[in-house]
């Protein structure tokens, strides 16, 4: 591609300096490319949210230049915006691999947008366009089949974005991450590398997903009764593997939970899982089998608390009851910040007389993400003349930066940015140049974005001090208190010490409405409502220590 006046600019808008909501924009020109539009899941100070996804402004204020979302796979992390991003961008193609695609068609049903959307297939080595950019993937080994890295080839030279990887040599499917195809794009010379830092701080090689299968094989040998696995929805290597061993212990298997249920039957239309013969029974078939001729695999690997295993530990999912004899397999590692979640559900089935296989040393799990030695390996292989660590926290992308010096990238070449930071590449080399408006977009239940910072400062408030609330009535026409002072407090005090403090508050609000009102002139309401708030506030911090959220309500007659 011949070199023009644009420059390329790469504008990641999640997923650097952080793990999840991954969205970055490679811009040449009028062509923007958009690779992943993925969600975070809320911590627990994020209180009422269901969902975090990234601050979209930049692409709506350039909707005329998108050409399309390049897709790496189908995980949360990676798809989980797109509905969101689909409401002001729904003309927009979706580029990505069979699985990918359908996956993603699954989840934007529920959002009543599939039928609207364009989806366009990719098969790895078969290069394709979007708009002006010439573009390419190749296949990658990670916890879900069909993920894939990209090329896109711009005036400056290629850039390479890794996607989430790993090299595994024995991959249940078969399918290698693609080394003669890296080889091939080193060969023409790589730009710019974009590389997956999850586990840039792990020494090593990650181990192989066969290596769960041999941990499985050990659980099921020595398990008296059912066998209850909860991993990934989306992990369907996994679940092929835990079907499979448990068909060669005489057991069948129940898949359990929606998403799980969902993602199963999408990839087993699509070819991409199959079942030994009559391994598989329904949900509603639990009962009608002996325990020790039983497998579950379902959802809740983090906690989550509407999730299948959360039901089933505090006992009120309506085909699974935990009983003594039961062993429950933890097939996942905690995403960072549920850990508190997992324990939880933990604890709750060993009250129950589980069996619970937990702990890092026996659960039965391998990372997706590549250690040191496999970034170090794949650096080597394309020795890229510009290097981007991506897709994880902003430790994490000043190991995997060292890493690349290491080998050779100059370390004017190697940049650690955050969400927002733009790399522009032109003829006179790269350089972090402007910050563009990027952030996170909370999403509760039907509302996307209206839970601003503020209203989220408002819920830790009331959640950390509770609530005053206090009704004044006046007249209208003379300003004289008629009824009230009412007070209502929530989450403050308690009762048994209420009554003198709110009794006092009471007459420090009615001395302060009298200092407003003095004179012939009428204070507004909004002076009175400032007037109780100052006064409440004062007294409450002089007597407590402590600032609830006071509401001020004049009500006129």
């Amino acid at each position: 591609m011949a070199k023009s006046n644009a420059s390329l600019r790469v504008v990641p808008l999640g997923g650097v300096g952080e793990i999840g909501k991954n969205m970055l924009a490679i811009e040449v020109g009028d062509d923007i490319v958009v690779i992943d539009a993925g969600l975070m899941f809320p911590d627990e100070g994020m209180l009422g949210i269901d969902l975090v996804i990234p601050d979209m402004t930049y692409l709506r204020q350039r909707k005329n230049k998108i050409r399309g979302f390049l897709i790496t796979h189908a995980h949360e992390d990676h798809i989980g915006a797109l509905p969101y991003a689909l409401r002001d961008l729904l003309e927009v193609p979706i580029y990505g691999t069979k699985l990918t695609l359908g996956l993603i068609r699954t989840k934007l049903k529920e959002h009543k947008l599939s039928e609207r959307a364009t989806f366009r297939e990719i098969e790895p080595g078969r290069p394709f366009t979007i708009g002006g950019l010439r573009c390419d993937s190749y296949y990658v080994c990670h916890s879900i089949p069909d993920a894939v890295g990209v090329t896109i080839e711009t005036p400056y030279g290629t850039v390479v974005h890794s996607g989430d990887w790993k090299f595994d040599h024995t991959p249940v499917d078969g399918r290698q991450t693609d080394f003669a195809r890296l080889a091939a794009i080193a060969a023409k010379g790589v730009l710019l590398l974009m590389s997956d830092s999850t586990r840039s701080e792990q020494p090593g090689y990650t181990q192989s997903e066969r290596h769960v299968a041999e941990m499985f094989d050990a659980i099921m040998s020595r398990a008296p009764g059912r066998v209850i696995t909860t991993t990934f929805a989306s992990n369907i290597s996994r679940i092929r593997q835990i079907v499979e061993i448990a068909h060669a212990w005489g057991r069948k298997t129940a898949i359990v939970g929606r998403s799980m249920e969902n993602y199963t039957k999408t990839a087993r239309e699509l070819g991409y899982l199959e079942y030994p013969e009559g391994s598989i029974v329904s949900p509603h078939e639990i009962g009608k089998l002996a325990d020790h001729e039983l497998c579950i695999i379902t959802t809740g690997s983090q906690g989550e608390p509407t999730s299948a295993l959360s039901r089933m530990a505090l006992g009120d999912h309506r085909h699974v009851a935990v009983k003594e004899g039961d062993t429950v397999v933890m097939s996942a590692t905690p995403i960072p910040g549920n850990e508190e979640l997992v324990s939880r559900t933990v604890d709750n089935l060993f009250k129950l007389g589980a069996e619970v296989i937990y702990d890092p040393q026996s659960r039965p799990h391998v990372s997706g993400h590549a250690s040191q030695e496999e970034l170090k390996l794949l650096l080597n292989i394309l020795r890229p003349k510009y290097f981007l660590p991506i897709h994880g926290e902003y430790r994490m992308l000043v190991r995997h930066a060292r890493l690349a010096m290491d080998l050779g990238v100059e370390p004017k070449n190697a940049f650690v940015l955050t969400n927002g930071d733009v790399l522009q590449i032109d003829e006179h080399g790269a350089h972090v140049g402007e910050k563009v408006q990027s952030g996170v977009v909370y999403v509760d239940g039907l509302g996307v974005g209206d839970v601003s910072q503020s209203v989220m400062r408002d819920r830790w408030s009331i959640g950390s001090d509770g609530i005053f609330l206090v009704v004044v009535t006046i007249e209208q026409r003379t300003g004289a208190v008629v009824a009230g002072p009412d007070i209502v407090t929530k989450g403050f005090v308690p009762e048994h010490d209420a009554a003198e403090l709110v009794e006092t508050a009471r007459q420090r609000i009615l001395d302060g409405l009298a200092e407003a009102q003095t004179g012939e002139h009428l204070a507004e309401p909004s002076a009175l409502k400032d007037a109780i708030h100052n006064s409440v506030v004062n007294f409450l911090y002089e007597r407590t220590k402590r600032r609830p959220m006071v509401l001020p309500v004049i009500m006129q007659v």
